[in-house]
C-alpha cells in the first residue's frame, strides 16, 4: 500500500536543516561554546565559501537559531551566537554524530560499491 502524501503542516517540512545539510549542523557545533565572529567560524570550516556561510547564518537567524550582534567599533565587529532554540539542536546533532560513528564504514562501503 503506498504511503499517503505528507500533510502540508508536516513538521519534517519545517526542519531547520535537511539530512546531509552539513553546514547548519557544523555551525551549531562551532557556536556551542559561545559567540563567534564570521571569520572565526570560517577558520573552523575552511571548506565553506563565504557566500554559503552567510546564507546559512541568515537562514539560521530567520529560523531563530542564531542571533547576530553588531558592535559599533572600528573596525566593525559582528558576532553570531546560538539562541536557546538553537542550543536545543545540540542533542540532535550529537545523535547524528553517534549514528554516523556507528554506521560510517557501512555507508562508505555502500557508496563505493554503487559509484563504480
Amino acid at each position: 500500500m503506498p504511503h499517503p502524501p505528507f500533510e502540508p503542516a508536516c513538521p519534517v517540512t519545517a526542519l531547520p536543516f535537511q539530512i546531509g545539510d552539513k553546514w547548519t549542523a557544523l555551525v551549531v557545533l562551532c557556536l556551542e561554546d559561545g559567540p563567534k565572529r564570521f571569520t572565526a567560524i570560517r577558520a573552523v570550516l575552511p571548506n565553506v565559501t563565504a557566500k554559503v556561510l552567510a546564507e546559512t547564518l541568515r537562514a539560521m537567524g530567520r529560523d531563530g537559531l542564531v542571533t547576530r550582534a553588531e558592535y559599533d567599533e572600528n573596525p566593525p565587529r559582528v558576532e553570531y551566537a546560538l539562541t536557546p532554540l538553537g542550543r536545543t539542536l545540540l542533542d540532535l546533532v550529537e545523535a547524528a554524530r553517534v549514528w554516523s560513528r556507528a554506521h560510517l564504514p557501512e555507508l562508505l562501503a555502500n557508496r563505493a560499491a554503487n559509484t563504480r
